[in-house]
């Protein structure tokens, strides 16, 4: 018997059929059955903080503030969350004139005005000053020097100007510090490509992944580099696979992340019954590019079994990587070949480098399978990457290299998805 299964695939849904006993699991983010109002939980937040006072009595008339906001890579709820800050800024006296918004980007596009709308609302647009963050202006940024594990640390240079910096993003799992959120927003929301370049082959070189483990090397040196730029506080929401607000956390950018931390493992922590020899997975909702999507590669590198076959389904209108073109060069090299030329400058995107051998590692246990219509076949080959037009291209591909017999499992919500397996407890 054949089943019918559906995947998000941008603002719409891919329809195919797989037989129903090839099928061993289809994992989902847990869909809560009680969800706030967005808007009390995140009031409700603001009057609860974490490890600090109040917003409205941590500032004055002159204080200047300054907000640091996740981008339209991101679903957080920006356009809810900053007006609600606003409004306790107001309550403590704080100018208009005196706050700013730095749009945390990390080596992420600027964002179009009509893009700066949609996330944060027209109202504020026309209240405060908003400003995308430029990774590779030097002139935007600031040298804090280096941190004990060598990491130089180039922030922007606005937090200078601030007597208050509260970061704004959303915690879910992520492969490079364990979790989104925290004090991701400053790095590599805010920094230099040298600090991203640093932190991201901190992680990738320690282990295939980070996903899922909130205390890390990784985490613990974007933590210092947080404290060097002053950033004390977060605004961090836990959404559902649906984006609605589950729980949002305001306070300490230590203490509060680790409570919202514990809230996203229930929500997006999925027990798996074990490795099958394929696994399928739409992207959604790192759909934009393939910078995001990549995401997706490492829940599903832990569920495959070795020499398996990964099926990534992503649309990514902008392609691989707006801000990355080079990596067309040299990602699809072996792991050993990439590093090897990142340490001898050939590679001088760092970042992208540090990238590019995240899935090259993926590509030592697994072949991987596009099914994307922003990226073709001659550029997922670059990647070293297989590329289908069709799901069930994809998988009769699989099939016939793996044997018939060979198992499905199915992610709904792939780069939002943490794997947890017997062997993991």
């Amino acid at each position: 018997m054949s089943c019918r299964l559906n995947l998000p695939y941008g603002t719409y849904r891919l329809t195919f059929h797989i037989p129903e006993e090839k099928i061993k699991a289809v994992l989902s983010p847990v869909a809560m059955k009680r969800i706030p109002s967005t808007e009390v939980e995140i009031q409700k937040a603001l009057e609860n903080p974490i490890g600090c006072q109040p917003l409205g009595t941590m500032v004055s008339p002159t204080s200047r503030v300054l907000l640091l906001c996740d981008d339209n890579t991101r679903p957080t709820p920006a356009n809810i969350i900053v007006p609600a800050i606003l409004r306790e800024l107001a309550s403590g006296g704080v100018r208009k004139e005196n706050i700013k918004i730095l749009m945390a980007l990390g080596t992420h596009r600027p964002m179009t005005l009509g893009e700066l709308q949609q996330k944060l609302g027209a109202e504020v647009l026309g209240q405060v000053e908003v400003i995308n963050h430029d990774f590779r202006n030097p002139m935007a940024l600031y040298d804090f020097g280096l941190t004990a594990n060598g990491t130089p640390v180039k922030v922007n240079r606005l937090v200078l100007e601030a007597d208050v910096v509260i970061g704004i993003g959303s915690i879910v799992p992520h492969h490079i510090p364990g979790y989104s959120g925290g004090a991701k927003i400053v790095q590599p929301g805010i920094c230099g490509e040298d600090t991203t370049a640093a932190t991201h082959l901190l992680s990738v070189r320690t282990r295939r992944n980070m996903l899922g483990i909130v205390e890390n090397k990784v985490r613990e040196e974007m933590e210092v580099i947080a404290d060097r730029a002053g950033v004390k506080y977060i605004f961090n929401t836990v959404l559902d696979p649906q984006g609605r607000v589950v729980k949002a956390f305001f306070g300490d950018i230590r203490q509060a992340f680790r409570a919202g931390v514990e809230i996203s493992r229930q929500v997006y922590g999925i027990p798996a019954p074990g490795r099958t020899p394929i696994v399928l997975a739409s992207s959604h909702p790192c759909d934009i590019e393939f910078w995001q999507a990549h995401k997706t590669l490492y829940p599903c590198d832990m569920l495959v079994e070795e020499g398996g076959t990964i099926i990534i389904v992503t649309p990514c209108p902008e392609g691989v990587a707006v801000t990355h073109p080079e990596m067309l060069e040299f990602a699809g090299q072996s792991p050993e070949d990439i590093d090897a030329q990142i340490e001898e400058g050939i590679i001088k995107d760092k970042v992208a480098g540090a990238l590019a051998l995240a899935w090259a590692k993926v590509r030592q246990h697994a072949e991987v399978c596009l099914v994307s219509d922003g990226i073709k076949a001659e550029v997922a080959a670059k990647l070293g990457f297989k590329h289908a037009d069709t799901v069930e291209e994809a998988l009769d591909r699989a099939w016939a290299r793996l044997g018939k017999g060979a198992g499905v499992t199915v992610l709904t919500h792939g780069a939002d998805t943490l794997p947890l397996l017997p062997e993991d407890g």
